[in-house]
């Protein structure tokens, strides 16, 4: 048996990091900041509702829609990350 000459390895990081980073898409990424920033302002007021419901100041019909709002939200997001991480661990396991 002969070795094989002149073979290259194959790498996914053959392309520079600047190479990448101009080729990226940042619209998935402006979406995602989007998203966690949505999640964290409707965190934030579900706060303060639940603060002015016990001032008072607020019903707590009110109050509670808020809080459901937030929980919607973050439910949701937990959600999406969950599958991309799934996609992702799928992507890992694949044979190259």
């Amino acid at each position: 048996m002969t070795p094989i000459e002149n073979s290259t390895k194959i790498s996914l990081h053959t392309e520079p990091l600047n190479a990448r980073l101009e080729r990226r898409d940042s619209s998935f990424f402006q979406r995602l900041k989007g998203a966690v920033e949505d999640v964290n302002t409707r965190q934030n007021v579900a706060d303060d509702s639940l603060e002015k419901v016990i001032k008072g100041e607020l019903g707590i019909h009110e109050g509670m829609m808020a809080i459901g709002r937030a929980d919607t939200s973050l439910r949701l997001l937990v959600q999406v990350r969950g599958k991309v991480m799934d996609a992702y661990q799928e992507i890992m396991r694949m044979q190259i």
